[in-house]
């Protein structure tokens, strides 16, 4: 057995029910005040696909661990970013600015979708896939291709609208 974790999984979404961080592309695009001061690792969910594969596979691989991440961490305001310039009029409402950490906390006491963002204010976990590419030969797809293929399923699901109202 192999053991495959994943940081923040993005990508192509299978329908319009979507996981936390498919969640996360879909309030970006419908708009919010800003973006709260969070960072993470992305990885795309075909890519994480694929690393179970290959854990799977690989004789040497049994009683490994494999982190699944792309690239470094990135922020909110950073994937906020990579939608406005990759999206063009889908990303219209996405936020430009990022909101200070005390207004977030405020927030929270009236908004209850904030509170679990609270402890993650600021935080910053690292993680590196090298072990993962040296050992199975994995290459995931950059932060990018997995924020857009999120952001245009979304779209393709209707979840978020494609033109102006």
């Amino acid at each position: 057995m192999a053991a495959v974790n994943p940081t923040g999984i993005f990508g192509p979404a299978l329908g319009p029910d979507a996981s936390s961080s498919v969640e996360l592309i879909a309030r970006l695009l419908k708009g919010m005040a800003g973006c709260p001061r969070m960072f993470f690792g992305i990885v795309d969910v075909r890519d994480v696909a694929d690393l179970h594969l290959r854990a799977m596979t690989h004789p040497a691989a049994a009683g490994q661990r494999f982190i699944a991440t792309s690239g470094d961490l990135l922020s909110m305001l950073d994937v906020a970013r990579i939608l406005r310039a990759q999206l063009g009029e889908a990303a219209r409402r996405v936020p430009t600015r990022e909101l200070p950490n005390w207004l977030v906390r405020s927030a929270s006491r009236f908004d209850r979708t904030l509170k679990p963002l609270v402890p993650l204010l600021d935080s910053t976990r690292r993680a590196t896939s090298a072990k993962a590419q040296r050992f199975l030969g994995w290459h995931p797809r950059t932060p990018e291709e997995a924020i857009v293929a999120t952001a245009e399923s979304l779209v393709a699901f209707g979840v978020v609208p494609k033109e102006p109202r």
